[in-house]
């Protein structure tokens, strides 16, 4: 057994000390008699011994209540830990294609991006030991979280992803270049981008099969999602008075981009064109995704003091019924 707060024990003597000097001063009557001869040579009762008790029954349960504050606990031997050490960077799309109403959320219409960003956070909760980073992109790409383990942070930031924020367009290569950016000093064993869009690359610098090639000499696995039905999709439009109309609206899927990008880096291309099939890729990329490290010898400790605190109130409620019912003193 060890204690957390050691220091906590040196004041058990001193309460003990200051235990035995209040049992052994002068005590004053407290009730004046005109003789003393009623009361010579009286018999060691039960009682008698209870009531000099009761201050050793209290002192007792003031140490315990202070073994019980060092926080003592017990090593657990040869404890095994699992940690996934896969870091994980989300591009997401939020062009102006994101708009297109084709998926379905708790029975009622979304757009594809709030389909996306539902799903991801799904993804997100259902990690455990993973960082996880947020890369958005239109026209270009910028960092949302960069990689964390602090998952409630996390998914506040990927509430903040709006369509229109930046240029629209669809920056593929771009998208990828920023994900590998934030895993450049990764030391984890396993690295992966899940890139999803909705278009076409028609923006950016840089070439998606550039980009492919220097995540592969990186050793980053990218997972490519085609997100969409398939032909026309209704997408959104405000009149000149303002009221919002939908017009059918064909968006086109780069998915032989797609497909060799997810090839060229040993990853997985998937098409998903409703919200249904999208949970489902993410699911099946999280399943793929695991390879457990197990650590031994990290020691863990099992809390005790809970044992000295119970035992302390039971002192403690001990006392305080005999000074009030049996052992009652008067006045």
């Amino acid at each position: 057994m060890i204690f957390r707060d050691f220091w906590v024990l040196f004041l058990i003597p001193i309460v003990l000390v200051g235990g035995f000097f209040i049992s052994k001063r002068s005590k004053s009557a407290s009730i004046r008699f005109s003789s003393l001869d009623i009361i010579n040579n009286p018999k060691i009762t039960i009682k008698l011994i209870g009531l000099e008790a009761l201050l050793w029954l209290r002192l007792g349960a003031i140490c315990l209540f202070l073994v019980a504050l060092a926080r003592p606990s017990s090593p657990i031997e040869n404890a095994k830990v699992e940690a996934e050490g896969i870091d994980i960077v989300l591009a997401i799309d939020c062009s102006s294609s994101m708009l297109a109403e084709d998926f379905k959320l708790n029975n009622k219409r979304q757009n594809r991006l709030v389909v996306v960003k539902k799903v991801a956070q799904d993804f997100i909760e259902m990690r455990t030991n993973d960082k996880i980073g947020i890369i958005a992109f239109a026209a270009r790409a910028y960092t949302v979280c960069p990689l964390t383990l602090d998952y409630p942070w996390l998914i506040k930031n990927l509430e903040r992803i709006r369509i229109g924020d930046i240029e629209d367009g669809t920056a593929v290569g771009s998208a990828i270049m920023s994900s590998l950016n934030r895993l450049r000093d990764s030391q984890a064993k396993s690295k992966i981008i899940i890139l999803l869009t909705d278009g076409v690359n028609n923006a950016g610098r840089v070439s998606p099969f550039v980009a492919a090639e220097t995540a592969k000499s990186l050793g980053v696995k990218i997972y490519t999602v085609g997100a969409g039905a398939k032909g026309v999709a209704p997408y959104p439009a405000r009149t000149a008075w303002g009221k919002i109309v939908y017009r059918n609206v064909e968006i086109e899927i780069d998915e032989d981009t797609l497909k060799e990008i997810a090839k060229e880096t040993n990853g997985k291309y998937y098409r998903a064109t409703d919200t249904r099939s999208l949970m489902q890729i993410y699911k099946e990329i999280d399943a793929l995704e695991k390879t457990p490290v197990e650590d031994i010898g990290f020691t863990r400790y099992s809390e005790l003091f809970p044992l000295f605190l119970i035992a302390a109130l039971i002192l403690l409620l001990l006392e305080t019924t005999l000074s009030n019912t049996f052992l009652r003193r008067l006045p």
